[in-house]
């Protein structure tokens, strides 16, 4: 027999209070994120004060959004139950619904302040997808968003740490560590993402947040398959839908930034604020156009 480690999803208690590690996590990877959007941004000619202010009103309302997105496609559920709908303790947080609220709430943002919201979103992308990646350890914890029955034999064979495969035996049924698969995925995309802009000359602007779409839609189309609780629109995957509208998004972006003939900014500009970067390429554009 094999001695059970399964984790407490409680980090500690104050009082009456309970503090889960699933928290925790959520709120150490958003911190990270804003850290990093906030160094990134800086480069890029984007105030500290705007990407904060941003953060705080796109978290609250990113939550509401991945809330608002699951009670949706569990409706009659919560209709039934009208009072467990702002129970989020109980889980239910789908986090296509909270990017779909994110990406409202940047695009209002950078409208009213006079932002670009592909340079807004490229900046953020790849530490969006790392966040992400951190956050899926809240699955992980709470012994949920795994896959099927699996063997313990299967787990070992994946050469996994003891830890990992006795958090995944959840009533002595060992499952897929999906949470795993999708948080590696999102950190090599990670990797690759920072690598490919960081090139000079090399990616336009908003081809970072096409990138992003491909590789998290792809991942997360085949790893949705392997789930259990995934949501329906009768019998298709409602997250597996979406996963194909992110790649063909993101496809029809780089496509639309490479063919359009006004002139489109490279997301690396040599240390120049995005202003000076559009007014440069503009007037080489004008130039080679004059009559």
């Amino acid at each position: 027999m094999f001695k059970l480690m399964t984790i407490d999803p409680v980090a500690f208690e104050l009082g009456p209070i309970s503090v889960a590690w699933y928290g925790i996590i959520i709120v150490s990877a958003m911190i990270l994120a804003i850290y990093l959007t906030i160094n990134e941004g800086e480069k890029r000619g984007i105030s500290e004060d705007f990407i904060v202010d941003t953060a705080f009103w796109t978290l609250p309302i990113s939550i509401l959004g991945a809330r608002l997105y699951y009670v949706l496609f569990e409706l009659e559920f919560y209709l039934n139950n009208p009072g467990r709908i702002f129970a989020i303790w109980e889980g239910g947080l789908a986090i296509y619904g909270g990017i779909i609220a994110g990406f409202l709430t940047f695009y209002y943002r950078s409208q009213k302040e006079k932002v670009p919201i592909l340079l807004l979103t490229d900046i953020v992308a790849p530490y969006l997808l790392l966040a992400q990646a951190i956050g899926r350890w809240g699955n992980f914890i709470n012994q949920e968003a795994h896959g099927g029955e699996v063997s313990r034999q299967f787990l070992e064979n994946l050469m996994l740490p003891e830890f990992i495969i006795e958090q995944m035996n959840i009533s002595g049924t060992y499952y897929h560590p999906t949470f795993l698969y999708e948080s590696v995925w999102s950190i090599i995309g990670v990797v690759i993402i920072l690598l490919i802009r960081n090139r000079k000359k090399l990616l336009l602007r908003g081809e970072t947040t096409a990138l992003y779409l491909i590789w998290y839609g792809i991942g997360r189309f085949f790893i949705e398959g392997m789930r259990t609780d995934s949501l329906y629109i009768g019998t298709l995957r409602v997250s597996q839908v979406l996963s194909i509208v992110l790649v063909v998004l993101g496809i029809a972006l780089i496509v639309y930034q490479r063919k359009y003939r006004y002139p489109k900014p490279q997301y690396y500009t040599d240390g120049m604020t995005y202003e000076k970067e559009f007014a440069k390429k503009k007037a080489e554009y004008e130039k080679k156009n004059k009559k």
